[in-house]
């Protein structure tokens, strides 16, 4: 499958392929983050929480990184932006398919009312999620 992006809830998600298993994926999307100087903030294992209360869920892991400077300066413009902020990468499996969604970067600079500059800033959110999926 490719690893193209494919949208959802009228275009306020991106959802990617990933070739790679979801702790793959995850572990992929960490190393990227430090990479990049970026600080993971946290890995929330929403189906590791859920089998140890003997319930069952899919793959399911929600990665939570960012920019320190460039968060706060788009919480200084706008303080509600705390609510989505850092930014947030799910890695589910959907079947046999690892996929990556993340809320889309327009929905969240049309929300806050951002300028360019701090939505270019978020934006960046793409390439590096490409990167992670590359092969």
């Amino acid at each position: 499958m490719s690893a193209e992006a494919t949208h959802g809830a009228a275009d306020d998600v991106v959802t990617k392929l990933s070739p790679w298993s979801a702790a793959d994926t995850v572990a992929r999307l960490s190393a990227v983050v430090a990479a990049r100087g970026m600080k993971l903030f946290a890995v929330i294992d929403h189906s590791g929480e859920a089998a140890a209360g003997g319930l069952e869920l899919r793959d399911t892991k929600v990665v939570f990184f960012g920019s320190p400077e460039t968060d706060v300066h788009v919480i200084a413009d706008e303080p509600l932006a705390a609510l989505d902020l850092p930014l947030k990468v799910a890695v589910w499996v959907d079947g046999h398919q690892t996929k990556i969604s993340y809320v889309a970067p327009a929905v969240l600079t049309v929300r806050h009312y951002l300028s360019r500059e701090l939505a270019e800033a978020l934006a960046s959110i793409g390439p590096l999620t490409d990167k992670v999926i590359d092969r």
